[in-house]
């Protein structure tokens, strides 16, 4: 399975902490043989992450000269996780992908709040509260989402999922009631395991 995390405008460290802390959560399940192997962080600053070409070209070059290149470059499936202001150059560049032959196996957008979502691929979003998970929705979401209940702080559900607690719903029939109870990380998780095995 090849990631690439697109994170939004804050501090470097918290990107860190939640690669950390998804490599950690991909070791402790049957996921991946090597999971380093497969997950790529966009290094891009500032309004860099808004660029949908500079992530393109970020996954084009890493395709190409990473000694962990991705299988057969555009044919290899890649799974984008983004945050915050992030998920506006991911979708774009997820679009691009699959123009220039590439496969999206799925998208999964955290706290993407504002930023219309749609494509030909699965679409996840995670909220930090009710009210960006609701609002969001209406732009665009795919059937399972996740919104933090109690709320939390924008940056905590990209800093430390793993403490998140919230509510999985399937945004396709209805936003309430709750589909489950689990963390954030908890979520990603069962969304990765979906995916690998498809």
């Amino acid at each position: 399975m090849n990631i690439i995390i697109c994170p939004g405008i804050h501090e470097p460290a918290l990107t860190e902490s939640f690669r950390v802390g998804l490599l950690d959560l991909i070791g402790t399940s049957a996921i991946a043989d090597n999971p380093a192997k497969n997950i790529l962080v966009y290094p891009g600053k500032d309004v860099l992450v808004l660029s949908a070409l500079h992530i393109l070209q970020f996954l084009r070059i890493s395709v190409a000269h990473r000694r962990y290149r991705l299988t057969d470059s555009l044919e290899s499936p890649i799974i984008f996780i983004s945050f915050s202001a992030g998920v506006v150059g991911a979708i774009r560049a997820a679009h691009l992908w699959q123009l220039l032959g590439g496969r999206v196996k799925a998208f999964i957008a955290i706290d993407g709040w504002g930023v219309p979502l749609q494509g030909n691929f699965p679409i996840h979003r995670m909220s930090h509260d009710y009210f960006t998970h609701w609002s969001s929705c209406l732009l665009g979401s795919g059937q399972n989402n996740f919104y933090a209940e109690p709320a939390v702080d924008h940056l905590s559900i990209w800093k430390s999922p793993q403490t998140v607690q919230g509510c999985w719903v399937d945004s396709s029939i209805e936003i309430i009631p709750p589909k489950g109870r689990l963390t954030a990380a908890e979520f990603l998780l069962m969304l990765l395991k979906r995916y690998e095995a498809n």
